[in-house]
Formats: C-alpha cells, sequence, structure tokens
C-alpha cells in the first residue's frame, strides 16, 4: 500500500492450504491470488471452500491431473525468472520459506508444554505428510535444539517419503486416491530442503540428485537418519483409527490424522509422550467419516452450507503454457 506496488499470489494446493490463503487475502486491494487445485481429487468440501468465494481477485483453476502436476506446474513458473518479475509472482504455500518458518514455532510450544505436564525431557512428533513441509519444520525445530527426540513421519499409500526414511530409496510412483487426499503426493516439495542437510550442505550435491531423480525418477542414499521413524496407513487402517478413537475418546478423527494417529502408535515409547499432528476439520471429509463410523456425525457452522452456494473456478489442463496463458490473459486484462 505505501509503495503502491501490487502482488500476484500463485500456489499448488491438494486441498486446504489453497482455501486458507484465498481467504487470507480475498478482496484485499493491489492483491490477486490464483490457487491450481487437481480436478476431482480433492473433498467436495475442499473444493467448495475455495470456488465459493467470488471475490474478483480470487480465480480457482481446476488442473485435469495430480496436485503433482499443478506443483510441478508451479515450480516451472516461478524458475522463469523473467516471467516472475514481469507479473511480480509470489507463493503462499511451502514453497514460500515463510511458511515453514512460522511452523516451526509450535514444535517448540508443544514440546515445552508437554515436558511441563509430564516432566519428560524430550517428545517425539509425528506429523502425517504428503509434501514434507511441516515435518521439515520440525526437523528445522530438532536443529535448533528443540527437545525432540525422534520425528514419526506418517503417510497414506502415497508412501514414497516413509519408503524413502526405511530403505533410503525415493523412488516416484503412480498417484494414488486414498481418504486423505491432501497427503496424495508423490514429489514432495520440501524434500529438497531435507537433503540439502542430509547432503553437508552443498547445494551442488542436491542439485546433481535432483537432476538424476527428474531422469531416472528414482534415487537412493546409503545410511539411514536416526532422527527419523516412518511407517504408513492404508484405507482399512485410516478407517479402524478413526473408529477406534470415536469409540474410545469421544474423539473425532479426520483421515489425515487419524493416518498420522495410526502410524504413531507404532512406535510408543515409555520415556518420550508422543504428540500427533491434527491437520484438518473432519466435517470436510464426510465420506470418510460415514465409511468408518456408518454415519456422518462430522459438523462444523462455516461448513454446513457451503454446498448450496454458488461456485466459479476454470478449467486448465495441467500444462505450463496453459496456465502462463491465463495469468496472462487476466494480468494484461486488468
Amino acid at each position: 500500500e505505501r509503495r503502491g506496488g501490487e502482488l500476484n499470489l500463485l500456489g499448488a494446493t491438494s486441498g486446504d492450504t489453497g482455501s486458507a490463503a484465498i481467504h487470507g487475502v480475498r478482496g484485499k486491494r493491489h492483491i490477486r491470488i490464483f490457487i491450481m487445485h487437481p480436478s476431482g481429487r480433492v473433498s467436495p468440501i475442499q473444493e467448495r471452500q475455495m470456488t465459493t468465494v467470488l471475490d474478483e481477485n480470487v480465480h480457482n483453476l481446476a488442473l485435469t491431473g495430480s496436485f503433482d502436476d499443478g506443483q510441478r506446474i508451479l515450480k516451472e513458473i516461478f524458475s522463469d525468472l523473467a516471467f516472475k518479475r514481469k507479473y511480480r509472482l509470489g507463493a503462499v504455500n511451502s514453497v514460500n520459506w515463510a511458511r515453514v518458518l512460522a511452523q516451526i514455532v509450535y514444535y517448540f510450544y508443544a514440546a515445552f508444554r508437554t515436558r511441563e505436564q509430564t516432566g519428560a525431557a524430550t517428545v517425539q512428533f509425528c506429523v502425517p505428510t504428503g509434501n514434507f513441509g511441516d515435518i521439515f519444520a520440525g526437523y528445522l525445530a530438532w536443529r535448533m535444539g528443540a527437545p525432540i527426540s525422534r520425528l514419526i513421519l506418517a503417510t497414506n499409500e502415497n508412501n514414497i517419503l516413509s519408503r524413502f526414511f526405511k530403505k533410503g530409496i525415493y523412488e516416484k510412483g503412480e498417484v494414488r486416491q486414498t481418504l486423505s487426499p491432501s497427503m496424495d503426493i508423490q514429489v514432495a516439495s520440501n524434500f529438497e530442503r531435507y537433503l540439502y542437510y542430509r547432503l553437508g550442505e552443498d547445494g551442488a550435491a542436491v542439485r546433481e540428485l535432483l537432476r538424476q531423480f527428474e531422469a531416472a525418477g528414482r534415487i537412493e542414499l546409503p545410511g539411514c537418519d536416526r532422527q527419523f521413524a516412518a511407517g504408513a496407513a492404508d484405507r482399512q487402517a485410516t478407517l479402524n483409527t478413526i473408529r477406534d478413537y470415536q469409540s474410545k475418546y469421544d474423539y473425532l478423527l479426520d483421515p489425515h490424522t487419524a493416518v498420522g494417529v495410526a502410524v504413531a502408535e507404532r512406535f510408543q515409547v515409555s520415556d518420550s509422550p508422543t504428540i500427533c499432528l491434527a491437520t484438518a476439520h473432519p466435517a470436510k471429509f464426510p465420506a470418510a467419516i460415514e465409511q468408518a463410523l456408518g454415519r456422518d456425525i462430522a459438523r462444523h457452522p462455516m461448513i454446513a452450507d457451503i454446498l448450496r452456494k454458488e461456485s466459479r473456478c476454470r478449467q486448465l489442463t495441467a500444462d505450463r503454457r496453459a496456465v502462463q496463458g491465463y495469468l496472462e490473459s487476466v494480468l494484461v486484462s486488468e
């Protein structure tokens, strides 16, 4: 506002980040936001949380393909520095370093509060993840001295990350649709940030490894990182965990958090309490809740009537040129 500047935000979402970013900047002067999501691969509630925001500065783009396609397009566009500067592009998801920095804070807070309550010297965190952003923030918190004994990485059937931390092999496969769609990711955008530390802060070595991955879809690193444990939870384990925690504790888990809890239960230790990060409200995923419990009991007043609202969205092919062309058409016309 002071400088008379403009900012055009471009993001790719697997479900949750997009609506948060859109609601954060809707109606703001001098800011436009373009959010890509994989068409038909987010929950209907997640989709409409984005597409029912009709402010003129909000543009929703439904792409054919998976979240990985949207994330690839985003990185390709941001790599075009001339285009980025010309159209004043900024990022809102965990590609943006500020997002990771903000997430570091609650690892310290949760660890300190749990130590006060239990007297334990350390805690361990379990993080359901697909894009490796939140758990990477936990890794940085540990490097900064947070009393974290171990990070437990939990994935759904798209288990490229859990396989890597078990076997040292990072190998891309086909994206599978699951009950936890925000984690339906194969190529994690923050993984290269972890590799930077794993490879002794050698940027050239990271670039070479990523070049190999792009060419072959597979890389292998010897040894293991003892700071991580890892596991995967499939559809049945997710449903069982939702059912068990509702029955035993009257606590309703969304399917993403249920993946984390299911995996966390395998790594309990007596001297280090486990904190599992809860990632979304269960009302966003009524189909999963109904499958688990036989009825949909997940409610939230803010999304109760969202399916009846008017929506607006542009369908595009998962192609960099199509997305860049749309951006240019909007920004030039305005």
